[in-house]
């Protein structure tokens, strides 16, 4: 298996199996450097991975122009996804979930002005807002659709009804929802089950627990001051200890197959047939991500990886408590 391109949902969307997911080029993970991220965007490209992943609050707005200069002049070659319904004024200050269609409408000019592009690939409603009736975001979004500024829509980390609900005014071609060794919720809350019987693409983001996965991350330390990690619960005390203790069993299973941990857990999320959206800012694990593409796996290898990694077996909540109370709306 190698990277290919793969069809999101039934509506003529096609992305790389392997996708790169941007957001830490920008914010949230410590350190950036503009130069290494554009190199590394580049590299995807040529490596076969078209597939670029952001959002409007990722900066805010920074990420967006990052981007905007990797594309700049092919941008024909890739598949940009960005997102909005987490409402930030123009001067990047935050307000808070908002999925009024006057608010979708004014982000879209904001994102295509930021990314230099007529239009977008995959517009994303990053979280569905409670308050508005989600027949009325979608029906906004489906206007973006037929005035060209947005090719496909979709959602992240909807409920299974919500889903549906919007699946009835237009087409989802995808869905984005957090999926990984560590995260398999999805598998038993009725969105696989959901996003498969309406052939809605699915998306995993996080693939490698934010990083946990890697094995790279042995103690808080190894993260940046500012980093956001030191406020997720799994990062956090006793649950650290714990998940340190289920990424040895990454390892393990990573050295017998002779690749690294990072790879497998890779490989095992593009293996059941979804996209991937690793996060990187770095060609050199850029580049170990895109290996993960050729690894297979026996059909014992698969049952022993979920026996030892089912669901809940990550100590924490995914998020913390006010963040977890917007997710599956």
């Amino acid at each position: 298996m190698r990277i290919k391109n793969i069809a999101l949902g039934s509506s003529g969307l096609k992305v790389s199996n392997l996708g790169l997911g941007c957001m830490g080029m920008s914010a949230f993970y410590g350190e950036t450097n503009e130069t290494e991220s554009l190199a590394a965007i580049e590299l995807a490209l040529e490596l076969g991975v078209n597939f670029l992943d952001t959002a409007e609050i990722y900066g805010p707005f920074k990420n967006e122009i990052l981007i905007s200069k990797a594309i700049k002049g092919k941008r024909e070659k890739f598949m940009i996804a960005t997102k909005t319904g987490v409402e930030v004024d123009d001067d990047g200050n935050y307000k808070g979930v908002n999925g009024s269609p006057d608010y979708i409408k004014k982000a879209i000019d904001r994102s295509l002005k930021h990314l230099e592009t007529d239009y977008v690939d995959l517009y994303y409603i990053h979280r569905i807002d409670p308050k508005i009736p989600i027949e009325e975001t979608i029906g906004a979004m489906s206007d973006l659709v037929k005035n060209g500024k947005v090719r496909y829509i979709g959602l992240s980390e909807a409920s299974a009804s919500t889903i549906r609900r919007a699946h009835s005014v237009h087409p989802v071609s995808a869905l984005q929802t957090e999926y990984s060794l560590f995260e398999r919720s999805v598998e038993e809350n009725g969105i696989l089950e959901t996003v498969n019987e309406l052939s809605i693409g699915f998306v995993a983001y996080s693939p490698l627990g934010r990083g946990f996965l890697s094995g790279e991350i042995k103690s808080i330390d190894d993260l940046a001051p500012d980093d956001w990690r030191r406020n997720n619960p799994r990062f956090q005390g006793d649950n650290f200890k714990k998940n340190l203790e289920v990424v040895e069993e990454v390892k393990k299973l990573s050295k017998e197959k002779g690749v690294t941990p990072s790879q497998l857990a890779l490989a095992w999320v593009l293996h059941k047939g979804y996209s991937a959206i690793p996060g990187t800012k770095r060609r050199k694990y850029l580049r170990e991500n895109v290996g993960a593409a050729e690894i297979e796996f026996s059909e014992k290898e698969l049952a022993y990886i979920d026996n030892i990694f089912p669901q809940g077996v990550a100590s924490g909540e995914r998020y913390p408590p006010q963040q977890m109370s917007s997710l599956n709306v």
